[in-house]
């Protein structure tokens, strides 16, 4: 059973994800598929091509340091070590919700990253359904204005919501909303599920509203709703997130779902990604981008260098990858539609 109690809930949940399992025993859907090794790969490793272009800009490499915190002092330490460590390696990034400091202007100053990271893609990143408390164009151009970022990401959690004892729970007509903000937001806005995934109903109406990217969120990584569970103090609610704690479209379905529906809009893989390997499978599924956050959380605490890391492994993991299945870069890898395989009878290895 939990039994700390940080301040509020902003920390009360980052304290949860350093120091407890929040991992469901649902997957990602991952380990269904394999690639087949080339043992004569006819390649230099030294000469595998990574990287990658995402709303016009060029990345190092296909990956993202998912939103995670802010809002206190620990979140403005993780995220300025998140950001340095992107700016480094030249990859995206996206801070975390920013709705407390819309609401207590003074926390602003914790989500803040360009005086180190001047170059990043950075997502600005805030709840949709607060398009149904108050919030209008106005209040998400602030949130892009905040952090001086280059796209908006709104992100989805109806069941988080619902878990919750206060939960904003009014989702209805929020899809004509989105559809509003995409046509008068002056930067990219995107859409993303926390930890549930992205079904195809789901992707459709989000592409009919205009968004011009979507992050599918899915099951298999950190569960908000075992987070939710630990948090809960009545304990009916604690039992029915416990009900929900593996709950969701994995993330490889998810990828698939939207592809099926939109070809060829932006996407972003996250829920799960653990390893170089897992990066090249969510890019033959569909995905232009993998992010990330719990394998970054507790090296961003320590600092920069620690993220680099973590981040520099899985690079090295993906370039490996591609050497051994004789594709030279990331256009290789996307354009073959036999290069990933699903397990039969045999499980993964």
């Amino acid at each position: 059973m939990y039994t700390r109690r940080p301040r509020n809930d902003k920390e009360l949940q980052l304290d949860i994800c350093i120091n407890e399992d929040v991992s469901p025993w649902q997957t990602s859907g991952f380990d269904r598929y394999y690639f087949v090794h080339e043992a004569l790969p006819e390649l230099d490793r030294d000469k595998i091509d990574i990287s990658t272009e995402f709303l016009g800009r060029k990345l190092a490499a296909p990956l993202m340091i998912a939103p995670m915190t802010g809002g206190m002092e620990t979140g403005a330490k993780i995220n300025k070590h998140l950001a340095q460590a992107a700016q480094e390696l030249n990859i995206a990034m996206s801070v975390g919700s920013q709705k407390v400091a819309i609401e207590e202007p003074e926390l602003a100053a914790t989500f803040r990253v360009r005086d180190v990271a001047p170059d990043v893609l950075l997502f600005a990143n805030i709840g949709a359904v607060q398009l149904n408390y108050g919030y209008g164009t106005e209040e998400m151009n602030r949130v892009v204005e905040m952090v001086e970022a280059d796209a908006l990401c709104l992100h989805l959690n109806p069941l988080q919501e619902a878990l919750k004892e206060d939960g904003n729970v009014n989702f209805a007509d929020l899809a004509e909303k989105i559809a509003v903000l995409a046509k008068e937001l002056p930067v990219p806005l995107f859409v993303r599920e926390v930890c549930n995934g992205i079904s195809p109903r789901t992707a459709k109406l989000l592409v009919d509203a205009g968004v011009h990217g979507i992050d599918v969120g899915g099951a298999g990584g950190t569960s908000w709703m075992i987070v939710e569970g630990m948090i809960a103090k009545d304990e009916n609610r604690k039992l029915i997130a416990e009900s929900f704690q593996n709950f969701g479209i994995p993330t490889a379905q998810s990828l698939l779902n939207v592809r099926e529906v939109a070809p060829h809009l932006p996407l972003i893989a996250t829920g799960g990604i653990r390893s170089g390997k897992d990066i090249a499978k969510s890019l033959a599924l569909g995905a232009d981008l993998a992010a990330m956050a719990d394998p970054l959380l507790k090296p961003a605490l320590v600092g920069p260098e620690r993220v680099k890391r973590v981040l520099q492994r899985l690079i090295d993991e993906l370039e490996i990858l591609l050497f051994c299945i004789a594709k030279p870069n990331l256009r290789a890898l996307k354009e073959d539609p036999e290069v990933l395989h699903q397990y039969k009878a045999l499980g993964p290895q």
